[in-house]
C-alpha cells in the first residue's frame, strides 16, 4: 500500500512550494522531504536547523507518516513574537492613539 503526502514549504516572498509524493507505507518525515525534490530547488534548508511538523504540530524527521498528512518545513522567525507586539504596542503609544495607552497604569498615562 502506498501513501499520498503533501510537503509544503512557504517561501518568504509569499510564494510556496507544494508537491504531493507517493510513498511506501511506514515513511518518515524525511523521506518524504527528500522524495519531493524540495532541497534541490530550495538549498538554503537546512534539516539540521529547521523545524518540520505535519499539520502544524512539530515532529522528529523520523516519524512515520499516515495517509494524506502534509508535511512542513518552517522558517526560522526572523523576530521574536513578543519582541515585535511590543514594537507594534509601542509604536501606537507614540502616535497618540488611546489604543496603546489602555494597558498602562493610570499613573503613567
Amino acid at each position: 500500500m502506498s501513501l499520498h503526502i503533501d510537503v509544503c514549504y512557504g517561501l518568504p516572498e509569499g510564494a510556496s512550494f507544494s508537491a504531493r509524493v507517493d510513498l511506501r507505507d511506514g515513511a518518515t518525515v524525511c523521506e518524504a522531504i527528500q522524495a519531493s525534490g524540495v532541497l534541490a530547488r530550495h538549498p538554503e534548508i537546512d534539516l539540521a536547523t529547521q523545524k518540520v511538523g505535519v499539520f502544524g504540530k512539530l515532529r522528529p524527521l523520523d516519524a512515520a507518516l499516515a495517509e494524506l498528512d502534509r508535511v512542513e518545513i518552517y522558517r526560522p522567525l526572523k523576530v521574536d513574537p513578543k519582541t515585535a507586539r511590543q514594537r507594534r504596542v509601542d509604536k501606537t503609544r507614540k502616535a497618540g492613539s488611546i489604543e496603546g495607552h489602555k494597558w498602562q497604569s493610570k499613573d503613567s498615562r
